[in-house]
């Protein structure tokens, strides 16, 4: 039986792959990636607290606003107390309707990843051409709000079409978080060249684990310390990334944030065994490292 494929990378086992080191001999890579996001009023797609049919109108919107206007606020000062490098999925949008967010992300030094235009919206069923102009329109208004334009890429709900890597890399994007296929960086095939996979979990995600699966805060901060704990024993054969995922409407709210910051001290207790880092630095530091130790790095 021939399967539909998509060619974009061949099957790596973990256990035959080349060992490397991440920076200073560690061997476990800690990434908290945030995700901003910004909404259409009474239309479009979007999150409910209440249901897993979402209804759109001014109570599910307000609760995904309170996002910008408190939660992220509240989750910075947590990742301020603990001394936590952070990079953020933002939607160009949300840098245009709350002023505040760029300059405040700046100062801390995080990294702006592409995240769309607007939740409200998905990428994956827009014809190639109207695809590019969201793509482009995404990037230069994080360009102009972070100084600098950005290299890595997650789809609004981790979302792609067919020839959505080939129009990244045609962008001058350098790596996505849409393909959860492993816990260390593989690179991936375009139409003109390379582009690098970095491990963004669906599992250790706020989203998924307290909207659609129900799960409490302190389940959730159990899940983070347990990921965490195992795969620091794992790391001992081999290099990995755990990655953990934030959304400010969900772990900003005050119920929520102190089981997060109770899971996230746990973590920074072992910080002199990890490299604490945010994606993009991860993915340059991937892309000198000699050929054929990364999967897909050979061809």
């Amino acid at each position: 039986m021939k399967l539909p494929a998509h060619h974009r990378y061949a099957h790596s086992a973990i256990p035959n792959r080349p060992v490397y080191d991440w920076p200073g001999g560690r061997r476990l890579a800690l990434l908290v990636v945030n995700n901003i996001e910004h909404f259409a009023f009474r239309a479009g797609l979007g999150s409910d607290s209440t249901s897993l049919s979402p209804v759109q109108n001014q109570r599910s919107y307000a609760w995904r606003d309170y996002g910008n206007r408190v939660g992220l606020w509240n989750m910075l000062e947590t990742l301020d107390e603990l001394g936590i490098p952070a990079a953020h999925n933002i939607n160009s949008a949300a840098l245009e309707a709350c002023p505040e967010i760029g300059p405040a992300l700046r100062a801390r030094g995080d990294e702006f990843i592409g995240h769309g235009r607007s939740n409200s919206e998905r990428q994956d069923i827009l014809w190639e051409e109207d695809e590019r102009r969201l793509i482009e329109e995404s990037r230069d208004v994080l360009a102009r709000h972070a100084g600098v334009a950005p290299k890595g890429w997650l789809g609004p709900y981790i979302a792609q079409s067919s020839v959505t890597p080939d129009l990244l890399q045609e962008a001058g994007f350098t790596y996505v978080m849409d393909w959860p296929a492993d816990d260390q960086p593989f690179w991936m095939k375009t139409r003109a060249g390379k582009i690098l996979s970095v491990p963004y979990s669906v599992e250790l995600n706020d989203s998924p684990a307290l909207i659609a699966r129900q799960h409490s805060a302190r389940e959730f901060a159990e899940m983070i310390t347990d990921q965490f704990d195992e795969m620091l024993r794992l790391s001992e054969k081999r290099p990995l990334v755990c990655s953990i995922v934030l959304h400010p409407f969900i772990l900003g709210q005050p119920h929520r944030l102190r089981p997060l910051r109770q899971a996230l001290r746990h973590v920074m207790a072992h910080q002199d065994k990890l490299w604490v880092t945010r994606p993009g630095e991860l993915a340059e530091y991937v892309a000198g490292l000699p050929a054929g130790i990364i999967p897909g790095s050979e061809a």
